[in-house]
């Protein structure tokens, strides 16, 4: 596999090498320009221009000026944008020089596609990737994770066929910050098999911004960031609108149904509102075999948000309720330790079932409530914006044995977090500067009821940073500095005795990188980051059998923090038909904490359960992603994607254990056009390969890697315009088209069963 990456990658920057070097050197072309508010005529300072499918970004002086230079004779779409007006494209042709003045109206107010552009400053030498549109609609019904899977050098962790969480360039949990609509999510995200409390229909973009990530976010981003963004609200929007998605699969024979209504106020310019509603059920989930005993799962999920803008002052209510019951598959609760060897000798569970859709024991009920509150203020080119947000989390894990077991929760965990952010985006430093300064805190408090995992804790963090950004003809550069405190204060009880313990820790965090558009084609990109990452309470004190990963668990109060040096470089390339991003990482982590697999299962009073430990050590991970994308006709399209990694224990001298294997995707797409009906009509054929995980130490598991697996998939959709304002958007997708029995590394439960075979779905949506 390393001889098959040598050869791609070395083909791939060949690729880019040649078709860079047919790109004109004397691109010296300009276009510069004033920006000014179209009824006042006062220049806008701030503003964000930059020319659409390039990396050239500029931002207007204190004068309302601006100049991007160094660009090829061409066409292009000149884009400015800026908080309380409406953003503008402009198309320019360029021979040699051109001027743009530009005049904005604050009739129309897009406040979240300047949030948007925000965020991408703030990892403006970070490698991010973004799912929306089509690419996006096509992971509708699908969890978090499954659908943040089409993003190169992104997986996700399992636990069963219902249970998933996304990972990283092989890292997850507690190394990886969710920020869902501007408020980091909190919940019992330490465990495997806590997926993330997020319904994605929320969401209008989903973007993975890769390596440590924590000058912005602060502790705990060594891995990433995944930003869920709703849409903006319908400021200017006089009337009602909506969309209803439904959508079915026949694996499982799940239904989902999400609605959405969201309108402005007649009589009250600058006023928008939106709600929304989801309902999921499923039964059993079938693998190519047999059914999965107790994997069904019930989900409703609720939000509503409600805003104001003008030109200078903006504020936001955002509220939202998930809930679900999801079963644990019944065969990984197993009553004794030969029987346990027995099922991981044999390949199939005891247990086996027909298609149910009633959840028994072993499940959790999981309910997840956010409420958040913003607003911002605009001052001489200067941006104030304040964040509140409280999150209560409450999951309960059911056991499948006890006398209790049908009426009491085995585990209940309740946690609440309080979070704030201020930030201030000054205005340009010497015309050429900009850049943020930020506080953030946060302060939750977690109780455990049932049989204790993890003791009771109090948490408190407080950090503050500062980001700058100078962009100077060809280069943009971007340095940062973060320092974090963290308050851990832990309450057990050893017997009858509370026995409290208290840490506290604190460390710097720091970035800095650059890009060099070398042309409108081609851009380069590197950054250093550090990161850290204190010890979780479940890795310093858990001790039992944790139900829903079906595992027993020990930690270490010894724990010591992680701290993550971080380097990235990355290549973009860009023509008419053809698109290629190749990037390469190394990721040193000084005392990483896993869980380890220990020799052998152990038998408790509940049952037979394999053993693990936290332990701690020295690690990189190394690796690379790269994307392509050719037009080969203006039908056909030609999509592919390599994920590269290797994870080394440095102390061991040896390979870590639950590391994602290489995989390789390819998919070929037609665009069918007009077919009766229906408009903008495709077709495609996509097949993933997924290599056998063979760097892992000798004797370290239960059972070794499963094999190589390959899957292939077929999808159709297309539009159906009703009227002017409506539509219906279509499609069908089977994935693993030809019910392949595999296992995947990255499943817990892949001791005990096949995953799930053919899936056949079909997805609708209505806009009104």
């Amino acid at each position: 596999m390393l001889r098959l990456f040598s050869i791609l990658l070395f083909f791939a920057l060949l690729g880019v090498t040649n078709l860079s070097a047919q790109v004109a050197p004397d691109c010296d072309c300009f276009v510069k320009g004033v920006v000014k508010d179209r009824e006042t005529g006062s220049p806008i300072v701030g503003a964000l221009l930059s020319i659409k499918n390039t990396s050239k970004v500029t931002t207007t002086d204190a004068e309302g000026q601006y100049k991007i230079d160094h660009l090829c004779q061409g066409t292009y779409v000149l884009e400015c944008k800026i908080i309380g007006y409406k953003t503008t494209q402009t198309t320019i042709s360029l021979q040699h020089s051109a001027e743009e003045n530009l005049n904005l109206s604050e009739e129309e107010v897009h406040l979240q596609d300047v949030e948007i552009v925000a965020k991408r400053v703030n990892s403006l030498t970070q490698s991010s990737t973004s799912l929306q549109n089509q690419s996006l609609e096509q992971t509708r019904g699908q969890t978090l994770a499954e659908a943040l899977q089409k993003i190169v050098g992104v997986t996700m962790l399992q636990t069963g066929a219902s249970i998933a969480k996304p990972v990283i360039h092989g890292l997850h949990s507690n190394r990886i910050l969710i920020i869902n609509n501007g408020i980091r999510q909190e919940g019992q995200q330490w465990g495997s098999e806590h997926a993330p409390e997020i319904d994605p229909f929320i969401a209008k973009r989903l973007t993975v911004v890769k390596g440590a990530s924590g000058v912005r976010y602060g502790s705990d981003a060594i891995g990433g960031v995944i930003l869920v963004e709703p849409e903006e609200l319908p400021h200017t929007f006089k009337s009602i609108r909506g969309e209803i998605n439904t959508v079915g699969f026949t694996n499982g024979r799940t239904g989902v149904l999400s609605g959405t209504l969201e309108g402005g106020l007649n009589n009250r310019k600058g006023f928008g509102w939106r709600v929304q509603g989801t309902l999921k059920n499923g039964g059993n989930i079938r693998t190519p075999d047999y059914f999965l005993a107790n994997t069904g799962v019930r989900e409703q999920n609720f939000s509503a948000s409600a805003g104001y803008r003008s030109v200078k002052f903006g504020a936001e209510v955002f509220y939202s309720q998930f809930h679900t019951d999801l079963g644990i598959f019944s065969g990984s609760h197993i009553g004794s330790t030969s029987d346990l060897l027995n099922v991981i000798k044999n390949g199939e569970p005891f247990i086996k079932t027909g298609f149910n859709r009633t959840i028994e024991r072993p499940n959790q009920l999981v309910d997840h409530d956010l409420l958040k509150v913003k607003t911002n203020y605009q001052y001489s080119g200067n941006r104030l914006s304040l964040t509140f947000g409280r999150q209560y989390n409450q999951r309960a894990e059911y056991d499948l044995h006890g006398p209790q077991a049908t009426v009491k929760p085995a585990l209940l965990f309740r946690i609440t977090t309080l979070t704030s952010d201020l930030i201030l985006e000054h205005k340009p430093i010497a015309k050429e500067i900009t850049g943020q300064i930020g506080f953030s805190g946060l302060h939750q408090y977690n109780f455990t009821d049932g049989r204790p995992l993890i003791p009771d804790f109090e948490q408190s963090n407080a950090g503050a940073f500062i980001i700058e950004r100078w962009i100077r003809q060809k280069w943009e550069w971007e340095a940062g500095l973060r320092y974090d405190m963290r308050w851990l204060h832990v309450y057990r009880f050893i017997g009858q005795t509370l026995d409290q313990r208290n840490h506290q820790f604190n460390s710097w965090s720091g970035t800095i990188g650059s890009v060099f558009n070398a042309s409108s084609h081609l851009s380069l990109r590197a950054n250093f980051g550090t990161g850290w990452r204190p010890p979780s309470v479940n890795e310093l004190y858990s001790k039992g059998v944790h139900h829903g990963a079906a595992a027993y668990e020990e930690g270490d109060e010894t724990m010591r923090p992680e701290t993550a040096y971080n380097l990235m470089g990355n290549a973009e390339y860009s023509s008419e038909r053809f698109r290629a991003e190749i990037g390469l990482y190394h990721n040193f982590i000084q005392n990483f904490i896993y869980l380890k697999p220990q020799a052998e299962p152990i038998l408790t009073i509940r049952g037979a359960f394999p053993y693990f430990k936290y332990v701690q050590t020295d690690a990189t991970f190394s690796g690379a992603d790269i994307t392509t994308s050719w037009d080969i006709t203006p039908r056909w399209e030609h999509t592919g994607k390599l994920s590269y990694l290797r994870a080394y224990d440095q102390a061991a001298n040896n390979y870590l254990v639950g590391i994602p294997a290489n995989r390789l995707e390819n998919g070929l797409r037609y665009k069918i056009g007009k077919a009766g009906l229906s408009h903008d009509s495709f077709v495609s054929v996509g097949h993933l390969w997924v290599d056998s995980q063979k760097c892992v130490p000798p004797n370290s598991d239960f059972i070794p890697p499963p094999a190589a697996y390959h899957l292939w998939s077929i999808q159709l959709g297309g539009e159906i315009p009703l009227t002017e304002k409506q539509k219906i958007s279509w499609g069908i997708t089977v994935q693993n088209l030809f019910d392949v029995a595999y296992r995947d590394y990255l499943n817990r439960f892949r001791y005990y069963s096949l995953e799930q075979g053919r899936n056949s779905s079909l997805r609708l949506k209505w806009n009104f």
